[in-house]
């Protein structure tokens, strides 16, 4: 059984990191008087008239729903569905009739076996929650969707009493709300705590001193209006997208390596360049969506397109020795769900894998409706990460091989359509009989008859570099032969389609004229000139088949479906003797992940005579078309370029089947389903397929209810510490409900209307408020009245994220290299860290004074195995799954590395430096660093705790330099 969800207590306060026991302890005790600390919790919603989404769906989570929910449907009744509760199909409730409703019965019986929740589930409702289902009934029984489901309502701007405090509208939201709970307006912080506050949210780095000094002269001559030139240029800056992409990069589990297995080294650095670079540019979060989720199905070959759909390439592939590569391209595309699911629409919808949905209104076939828009893409469970697309190294190249593409792609296809017109004509080809087949090891070959032709197949087991010796007879009125035709098929045809089968290679292809003669054979070699496969844009040209120097030719990789067929065509058509025979022979040396090799298991042949094969070789426009083919090909490897692993939609005609796994299981396959959303959210826009591009136009659509206030709930949540949803993760049933639901409509209908999807002006507006403007000093009522701040009654003051914390203290030492984009850097790492299980995955930190030793955390190479120590120890998530916030914690082992680790040891030696520039004053050198860290001037006492630890004999400038990069006021902000 399920258990119900438990509210979520509110959280207490982080207990303070205990000091470490080394050479810095009694130093930090020095400074201990210059840290803060904040605490926090939840405010009750106010009373009012029974709203069934603010009380009674409450009620029915917390004790109903593990019997009669999504899941277990006890006595055909499920709170999940309205349907099943009131009338005329249900028959729980009588509306406006309490005493008359089974379920006010059954919750009031004093007879525990017949009381509702039985004793083994929970204790009886309180007399509360009675009157409030007792109300709910009498009132009508009015059923909501969930909040979350419902479109959000523009709402009333609230009136308040502080008619001076709200400098933006959404000020009036939180002071209504906290002018309800008796608390009043609270100060602003400090100028300098804004500006120093603003530019690590924004851009993730301190204010330097000049851009510090440049603020405050505006103030003095321009007034308010300096607040925003200052957010203006933050906004501007590049580093804005360096900060903001780490928190998308969470969302869709970003990282350098596959995952699983040896977790070796995937190329895909240029997904997180177009992140920076589409932030920075501030690409509406619409396109943005359907970028990600379909970019490849948009017009045109746009770099930026193809490069954005990496995004669905980050899940985990496996490269170990035996695995089935199905099990884990199926684990692939559930976990492409899941994270679209999690990162655009902040729904548990992973748990209706296995059955439909505890709490949301979500069945089990929605979860496979839905995964069929993502289960017919050409990517496998492959260590070479096919398919992949070669985006240039320069954006400035993208126009020209975007052109180039274009061209290369639509001549590619009218060469390919012109054969495989032929090939795929039925008409054209005279199938073989009396078919002989054998293969050079103990692979075992038979041969039945099938229709009007003959059919080799495997039996057994199939051994390792099996080549396979195909002979039969050609029709006597055969003349002259110019093409063979090869069909491969699943072994077993009819179950293939929901069950795929391991796929085949023919790495190498040879084909001889074989004709009897007194003197024995005469062998005669047919040379074939081209291979037409049945697909437009393979994975592996088919002409590789003929290449002795390639393994990998035409091919069903790494699974096959259907049955697949490729023109042999010859250089010059054949005359055929009587009593010829045709010879074939096929090479199948490639073997999946150590164990499978890919084989012909099953095959037919088919010769032909038409002219129609031998013009594709000497036609003057399609010799044209080749050979500007070839030239524009050259062209486009001429541009740096780096494979990037990008998706790919499979032909229609070689479609995979999608079907509801019975209890999630991939190998107990249920009914056919096709591409679909769930009944309970808007339908899919119409007049268009239902494919991803439709797909990712639905997330993106203003009649979605849930993406923008999922997009506008996790920025706020950046900046004021938690969003107005705490559970970022689940805006559902069991998620706790927004501390200020008016708001997050407010916010999301004006993200995607007035800010036309874009986050810099909502971001302009969030940090421009009274609201993010205000102190952070919480006075004794807000203190006893909102210890968790989730009234907003004071500034926001949490830690910085793991990359602000070494960004910073970079920064601050005056050793950040302002280099963007380009492939992972490795910073030195602690002795005995890396113990990677990939021989070859390196870790060469540069030397001391390398810029790439010294570049912005975003670019630092993530491994999921062993995720980089800093970054861990301040709850950086692995980045093997969605991660939709970051849980803080506050352990000794944070102060242990700011103290102690190589990296930060070298930016308080810098740091030193740069003090020690100002001048022989060790007073003036600690005035300096101080305000270089915090952003204000040391009061007397602070210089004097400071100036005491320089002048210690164990001190010196290095040790304070540490001490400063230890506060409690620069490590949050």
């Amino acid at each position: 059984m399920i258990p119900p969800p438990t509210p979520t207590a509110p959280k207490p306060s982080p207990r303070p990191a205990s000091r470490p026991r080394n050479r810095w302890g009694w130093r930090l005790a020095a400074v201990a008087a210059l840290s803060t600390s904040a605490a926090g919790a939840a405010a009750a919603e106010p009373d009012g008239p029974v709203q069934f989404n603010r009380d009674v769906r409450p009620i029915l989570v917390s004790n109903c729903l593990s019997c009669h929910g999504g899941v277990k449907q006890q006595g055909g009744i499920s709170f999940v569905y309205a349907d099943q509760v009131l009338p005329p199909d249900g028959w729980a409730v009588e509306p406006g009739d309490p005493d008359a409703s089974p379920l006010i019965e059954r919750v009031e019986m004093d007879d525990p076996d017949l009381r509702m929740p039985p004793p083994e589930h929970g204790p009886p409702l309180t007399p509360r929650e009675v009157d409030v289902l007792r109300r709910w009934i009498a009132e009508g029984a009015s059923w909501q969707d969930h909040w979350a489901f419902e479109p959000p309502v523009e709402p009333p701007l609230p009136g308040v009493n502080d008619q001076q405090w709200p400098r933006e509208d959404l000020d009036r939201y939180v002071l209504a709300r906290r002018e309800q709970e008796g608390l009043a307006s609270t100060p602003d912080a400090p100028p300098y705590r804004w500006l120093r506050r603003a530019s690590l949210d924004l851009t993730g780095l301190p204010p330097t001193p000049a851009q510090r000094r440049r603020f405050l002269s505006e103030l003095e001559s321009d007034g308010e209006a300096a607040y925003q030139q200052a957010a203006d240029r933050l906004l501007a800056s590049p580093h804005y997208g360096e900060r903001w992409a780490s928190v998308w990069l969470d969302q869709v589990r970003y990282a350098d390596s596959m995952g699983l297995g040896l977790d070796s080294p995937r190329s895909v650095w240029q997904y997180r360049d177009w992140v920076i670079r589409s932030l920075n540019a501030d690409l509406p979060y619409d396109q943005f969506t359907v970028k990600q989720i379909a970019g490849d199905l948009l017009p045109g070959r746009d770099p930026d397109n193809l490069v954005a759909t990496a995004c669905q390439r980050l899940t985990q592939s496996n490269e170990e020795g035996g695995t089935d590569d199905e099990e884990f391209r199926v684990a692939a595309v559930l976990d492409r769900v899941n994270t679209t699911w999690q990162a655009w629409q902040g729904m548990t919808f992973g748990c209706v894998q296995c059955h439909s949905h505890p709490y949301e209104p979500f069945r089990h076939e929605d979860y496979y409706r839905f995964t069929a828009f993502f289960n017919n893409t050409a990517d496998s469970d492959l260590d070479d990460d096919a398919p992949t697309y070669r985006a240039p190294n320069d954006p400035a190249d993208n126009k020209q091989a975007e052109q180039l593409d274009e061209e290369i792609r639509s001549l590619g296809e009218q060469i390919w359509a012109a054969g495989h017109e032929l090939l795929s004509d039925e008409q054209a080809w005279r199938p073989l009989t009396g078919l002989t087949a054998s293969a050079n090891n103990a692979t075992r070959l038979q041969v039945e008859r099938a229709g009007d032709h003959d059919e080799f197949f495997t039996v057994g087991t199939i051994e390792r570099g099996a080549r396979f010796t195909l002979e039969a007879p050609l029709p006597a009125d055969l003349q002259p032969l110019t093409a063979i035709r090869g069909v491969v098929l699943p072994g077993a045809p009819e179950t293939a389609r929901a069950d795929s089968e391991w796929g085949f290679v023919w790495s190498r292809v040879e084909a001889e004229l074989v004709v009897p003669s007194d003197e024995g054979e005469q062998v005669s070699p047919l040379k074939i000139a081209r291979i037409i496969g049945d697909e437009p844009h393979p994975l592996f040209s088919p002409q590789a088949s003929l290449d002795k120097r390639s393994r990998r030719g035409f091919s069903a990789l790494s699974r096959i479906y259907h049955p697949r067929s490729a023109a042999l065509v010859l250089e010059q058509p054949a005359e055929v003797p009587p009593g010829a025979r045709l010879r074939l022979r096929i090479a199948h040396d490639v073997q999946m992940v150590g164990a499978f090799s890919l084989v012909s298991r099953r095959g037919h042949l088919a010769v032909s005579d038409r002219p129609g094969f031998t013009a594709l070789l000497t036609a003057p426009a399609l010799a044209e078309q080749r050979r500007r083919l070839g030239q524009l090909t050259k062209q486009r490897r001429a541009i740096p370029s780096t494979a990037t692993p990008v998706m790919q939609e499979r032909p229609a005609h070689l479609a995979r089947e999608s079907h509801v796994f019975e209890r999630g299981l991939f190998l107990d396959k249920g009914p056919l389903v096709t591409p679909g959303v769930p009944e309970s959210m808007p339908e899919l826009p119409a007049g268009r397929p239902a494919d991803r591009l439709a797909l990712a136009q639905w997330l993106a659509s203003p009649d979605n209810p849930l993406t923008a206030r999922v997009a506008v709930n996790r920025v706020w949540a950046r900046v004021f510490g938690a969003g107005l949803v705490e559970t970022e993760e689940d805006f559902g049933s069991s998620g706790e409900p927004p501390s200020h639901p008016q708001l997050l409509d407010y916010l999301a209908l004006r993200f995607q209307g007035e800010h036309g999807w874009r986050f810099k002006p909502l971001l302009r507006e969030l940090i421009l408020s009274s609201t993010y403007r205000q102190s952070e000093v919480a006075t004794p009522a807000a203190k006893a009245a909102d210890p968790a701040n989730r009234l907003l009654s004071r500034g926001p003051r949490v830690r910085l994220p793991s990359e602000a914390v070494r960004d910073q203290a970079l920064a601050l030492a005056g050793l950040l290299s302002d280099q963007m984009y380009g492939p992972p850097v490795r910073p030195p790492l602690p002795e005995g860290v890396w113990r990677p299980f990939a021989a070859g995955d390196k870790w060469p930190a540069p030397e001391p004074g390398s810029p790439q030793r010294y570049r912005r955390s975003i670019y630092t190479y993530t491994k999921r195995s062993i995720p980089f120590p800093t970054f861990a120890t301040f709850d950086q998530p692995s980045r093997e799954f969605c991660a939709p916030r970051r849980l803080r914690s506050n352990t000794p082992l944070q102060a242990l590395e700011v103290l102690n680790s190589e990296a930060f040891h070298e930016c308080s030696v810098a740091l030193a430096e740069r003090m020690a520039g100002r001048g022989e004053d060790p007073r003036e050198q600690v005035r300096w660093g101080f305000e270089l860290v915090t952003c204000r001037p040391p009061t007397d006492s602070e210089s004097d705790v400071l100036v005491e630890l320089f002048e210690h004999p164990d001190g010196g400038g290095q040790a304070v330099a540490a001490a400063l990069l230890n506060l409690d006021e620069v490590l949050m902000k």
